[in-house]
């Protein structure tokens, strides 16, 4: 077997374009038939580092950051919601859904990284965020990820008060965009070459042949 494609997606847990770049990108890795040839980390993105605790409403936060009209985000959410459902990824916009703190969050992809339970989590996280209307930014919410994908939550959730590990998390974030990653999804293969946003399947399958190829 030869060396594996290595895969590092930049990503945040309440983007978006990040659930259905990564959805596409399972999906052309599965026509392809390469799961056994590609190895997936996840690299921590916070689109809104600073995010009160009590988050936002998603409304009024995507007007003051991006100026769009509530038309405009109508329109942007049932796209989205099309795209999810031909995915099979539920987004469930609803009136007084608020924009969570990531953070912690992030820690803990980076504590399942090591049992081999990142993108499990990431898509728990996720679905927890555009399908089940739940905070994650709320302890008893991560805990419960933790647990529906067969983590030690306890040990994980010390985690969260770990100077140590809060740190590496910050410094991964720096890191990447030291390297000029300012939007998400960015995925990155080999550390050598990236694309940015949520590209369709087939130029996905384009991309993934040609590096399995080389």
């Amino acid at each position: 077997m030869s060396k594996k494609l290595k895969i590092d997606i930049v990503s945040d847990v309440v983007c978006p374009w990040c659930a259905i770049g990564y959805k596409r990108l399972e999906k052309a890795i599965d026509e392809l038939g390469i799961q056994d040839q590609v190895e997936i980390e996840w690299q921590p993105f916070e689109l809104n580092p600073g995010m009160p605790p009590e988050g936002q409403n998603i409304t009024e936060h995507i007007t003051e950051k991006y100026g769009s009209t509530i038309e405009q985000q109508n329109e942007s959410r049932q796209n989205m919601t099309d795209i999810g459902e031909e995915l099979g990824f539920k987004f469930d916009y609803f009136d007084d859904m608020r924009m969570s703190n990531t953070f912690d969050a992030h820690v803990l992809l980076e504590y399942a990284k090591d049992f081999g339970k990142q993108t499990e989590l990431k898509l728990r996280l996720m679905t927890s965020f555009f399908g089940e209307r739940k905070d994650v930014s709320d302890r008893e919410v991560l805990k419960q990820a933790l647990i529906e994908v067969g983590l030690n939550a306890e040990e994980a959730l010390s985690k969260l008060d770990n100077e140590e590990a809060r740190y590496k998390v910050r410094n991964k974030q720096g890191q990447w965009k030291n390297m000029g990653v300012n939007s998400v999804p960015t995925i990155v293969f080999n550390m050598k070459s990236a694309i940015t946003g949520a590209q369709l399947v087939d130029s996905f399958k384009q991309v993934l042949s040609e590096l399995i190829a080389e």
